[in-house]
């Protein structure tokens, strides 16, 4: 499963059927989390708001001195910042990337790298939610969704080695 990764690099693996993400270190299982992925399905299209397959590199990382609940917008950190108990809000609508970014970078040419199917100039991320009540079902714009509390352990444990993730 570890296709030559790096000895001391982490991989998370998500299973799109389930709605988990797998933390491993080396081949061990550190974690499993609840998440979410596209309410749309899984594709590679730009403009589709799908969750791509294949295998992904983290290659940007945002909010390392963020206080927990902090709004971002196009990564940049707006001023805001939700309390806990607004980190399920009832309104769907409000879709809001909060708390920590982990934005990912397809490593398969012709699948999640390339002109109109590239998972960065997608904006694919790994980030926090306001709606954390939807983890365990499909629910996103195309990231995958992980509670706050479990986006900023993930942003720490993977800080200082590389972080990839298998979407499969």
């Amino acid at each position: 499963m570890r296709r030559g990764l790096p000895e001391d690099a982490l991989l998370i693996v998500v299973d799109t059927a389930s709605q988990q993400a797998r933390l491993y270190s080396s081949v061990r299982l550190q974690k499993t989390y609840r998440i979410s992925t596209s309410k749309f399905g899984i594709g590679n299209q730009f403009g589709s708001n799908r969750t791509p397959l294949g295998w992904h590199r983290v290659s940007e990382r945002y909010g390392a001195k963020s206080q927990p609940g902090t709004v971002f917008v196009s990564r940049a950190p707006n001023g805001r910042v939700l309390p806990a108990s607004q980190w399920k809000s009832p309104s769907p609508a409000e879709d809001l990337v909060l708390s920590r970014i982990l934005w990912l970078t397809g490593l398969e040419p012709g699948k999640n790298a390339g002109k109109g199917i590239d998972s960065h100039e997608r904006c694919i991320y790994l980030h926090g939610t306001n709606q954390e009540q939807l983890l365990g079902s499909v629910a996103s714009h195309g990231c995958i969704r992980f509670s706050n509390a479990d986006i900023i352990e993930i942003f720490s444990l993977s800080e200082g080695t590389e972080l990839y993730c298998l979407i499969q």
